[in-house]
């Protein structure tokens, strides 16, 4: 039996070409070896997006992002954190074995606090209770699907301590193993994409590619991409040039090789590797666009979708919830 792997995607923002190299490649290369669950976790994402209809095109446009980029909902389970109540319920649950204390030390909170405190505002200005029981919930959401393990980056790690820590005292208490202790996968050499002013791509700097532009704008986008002022007979090294850094993530080997090698000799200018950057890109996420499009055009067919993945999800989670009530005496 394979072990069990689960994702979690919050929807806050549109898909850029970081997210799908940092974050949705790695994730769907899990399904090939565990029993991939992968969620939508709009009520994580409530914490920030207070606009019903903007949360709900959130929620549609990562969907059919994940979808185009090749998840496929009949190999995995694929579904709305909303969709699944017993979410809610072990949230609850698990609050009663949850210390404040580790709340307090949360990444998350002290970050928002001591933002507070440099603008000499109250500590918790700002901070609603979402936040500040984030970890719980993202617990809640790993322990009932029995994961075994979750792919987190190195700054992510403290929630799956955490949720380590609720399971344990969970166990601990009933002298059982009521919940299963997940395992973080840390994510090693994830791709650092460059933005399109050189540093790492980022909604918070405004230096994104969305992955599903359309032709025309994703080459106006490439064609902004930030460039020393080396003139075209120069040689120039592939290396330290942010439009080759990129081009290699979509070029085969052979291309690679090709393009330095052009860098190097000189002769190149940047209009020009500009354009082979495009071509590259454009090659690879035309696909991707064509089947975004008609995902996003259908949104009763995306929900469709992720309502089958809840159907799936369910009878687990309620498994989970029965042997947490049993323990507990509340059955």
């Amino acid at each position: 039996m394979k072990h069990i792997s689960l994702t979690g995607i919050k929807p806050t923002g549109t898909l850029h070409i970081g997210n799908y190299f940092g974050a949705i490649k790695p994730a769907l290369e899990l399904a090939k070896a565990y029993d991939a669950r992968y969620f939508i976790a709009d009520y994580h994402a409530l914490n920030a997006v207070k606009d019903p209809e903007a949360l709900r095109a959130n929620i549609r446009e990562v969907a059919a992002g994940w979808l185009a980029a090749g998840l496929d909902p009949e190999q995995v389970i694929f579904y709305r954190q909303s969709s699944i109540p017993e979410t809610f319920e072990l949230t609850t649950q698990l609050m009663a074995f949850t210390a404040k204390g580790l709340m307090n030390r949360a990444h998350a909170y002290k970050a928002a606090v001591q933002e507070n405190l440099e603008k000499n505002d109250d500590s918790d200005a700002g901070i609603n209770m979402g936040l500040f029981t984030y970890p719980v919930l993202m617990a809640a959401d790993i322990v009932l699907f029995d994961s075994d393990v979750v792919p987190v980056g190195k700054d992510q790690v403290q929630h799956i301590e955490m949720a380590q820590d609720i399971a344990r005292a969970v166990n601990a208490n009933y002298k059982a193993q009521v919940l299963k202790v997940p395992q973080a996968a840390v994510v090693e050499n994830v791709a650092v994409v460059p933005g399109l002013d050189g540093r790492k791509m980022s909604k918070s700097y405004n230096n994104t590619i969305p992955l599903f532009a359309p032709e025309k704008t994703l080459r106006r986008l490439v064609m902004r991409i930030v460039t020393n002022s080396q003139a075209v007979e120069e040689p120039k090294e592939p290396e330290t040039s942010q439009i080759y850094l990129l081009y290699r993530l979509f070029a085969s080997a052979e291309e690679q090789s090709a393009l330095a090698a052009r860098y190097r000799a000189g002769g190149m200018g940047w209009g020009e590797a500009k354009e082979e950057l495009f071509r590259v890109v454009n090659r690879e996420l035309s696909p991707m666009r064509g089947r975004f499009e008609a995902l996003i055009a259908d949104p009763a067919g995306l929900d469709k979708i992720l309502a089958r993945g809840a159907e799936k999800a369910r009878p687990i989670a309620a498994a989970t919830v029965r042997r947490f009530r049993k323990a507990a005496g509340i059955d």
